[in-house]
């Protein structure tokens, strides 16, 4: 699943290629053919991301909105002056994903045909953006949309981040009795979090899984807070999600990170942790891949 870092590059983009643009919406598919004629013909104002929640703004008061869930991508293209990513998002059954194709914009005549399941399709007079998969895609108005924010934690990179939001997390996360491991991916205690950010930063803060939120203590809720925020910045500045420090990578890999050294846990399982060599754990939680470090994460009460 596309964590908060993929959203809100997706919300960059679709506001450089659409923001100021009349735009024909579409649905090729059919399935959003009554939200597109909403907002068929209108202006986008702009778009913003909060956590894994995509809200496009539009002139005649009424906003898109979007989740990619599991298998949701966005694919653009546009004119000489399209300059993004060519797809984000998450490939069926791939993982998340993000690509280029630097020659798309030179070669553009118009958006190509449809291919495959496109729910949504919005075309400007310069680019065109195909909307694939999502778990939710639907026309909302403002006060609904603000509704559904209100719903959700704070963003670490929202507004006024990293300082803003740190406090109302750490207020959130210690006033529940459930494991961290679980808060974290609680839309409603940290909004933009999935699996991976879970796994590394918890142990880049060397927070065992197990501990309960109430036990976490205001100094480590504040840490955490702070290292996702950071980890999610970097994901936004490259377009991908790299979490290792050059010091615990093998010497020799290049400017680009491979990425069988990008993360320190997540799908490491039983491979030596990269600082103390123990053997990376694996365990199901709520239907989710649970990895991490018991050397570097040793559990605590809450876990026995």
């Amino acid at each position: 699943m596309p964590e908060g870092h993929s959203v809100h590059r997706l919300a960059r983009q679709l506001g450089d290629v659409f923001a100021g643009e009349a735009v024909a919406v579409s649905s090729p598919q059919g399935r959003f053919s009554d939200g597109a004629r909403l907002i068929d013909g209108a202006t986008v104002v702009g778009a913003a991301a909060h956590g894994k929640q995509l809200f496009v703004e539009f002139d005649n008061s009424l906003v898109l909105r979007v989740h990619l869930g599991l298998y949701g991508a966005w694919e653009f293209g546009g004119d000489a002056t399209f300059r993004g990513a060519s797809s984000i998002g998450a490939p069926r059954r791939v993982g998340e994903r993000e690509s280029y194709d630097g020659g798309a914009a030179e070669r553009y005549a118009g958006p190509p045909e449809p291919v495959g399941q496109v729910r949504a399709r919005l075309v400007s007079a310069r680019g065109w953006a195909d909307l694939r998969g999502p778990s939710a895609c639907v026309v909302a108005t403002a006060q609904e949309a603000a509704a559904v924010r209100a719903r959700l934690g704070p963003d670490p990179l929202g507004p006024g981040a990293p300082d803003s939001g740190r406090e109302e997390f750490t207020r959130r996360i210690r006033r529940s009795s459930t494991i961290v491991a679980t808060a974290l991916m609680d839309q409603s205690v940290l909004a933009g979090v999935g699996n991976i950010y879970r796994a590394e930063c918890l142990f880049r803060c060397a927070v065992s899984p197990w501990t309960r939120g109430i036990d976490l203590g205001g100094e480590r809720a504040d840490r955490l807070w702070d290292d996702v925020a950071a980890a999610m910045a970097d994901g936004v500045r490259d377009g991908r999600i790299v979490t290792t420090q050059a010091g615990d990578r093998p010497p020799g890999g290049g400017a680009r990170v491979r990425s069988e050294d990008a993360y320190y846990v997540y799908r490491r399982q039983g491979l030596p942790c990269r600082r103390c060599g123990t053997p990376v754990a694996l365990e199901a939680l709520a239907g989710r891949k649970l990895y991490w470090c018991p050397g570097c994460q040793p559990s605590d009460a809450a876990r026995r």
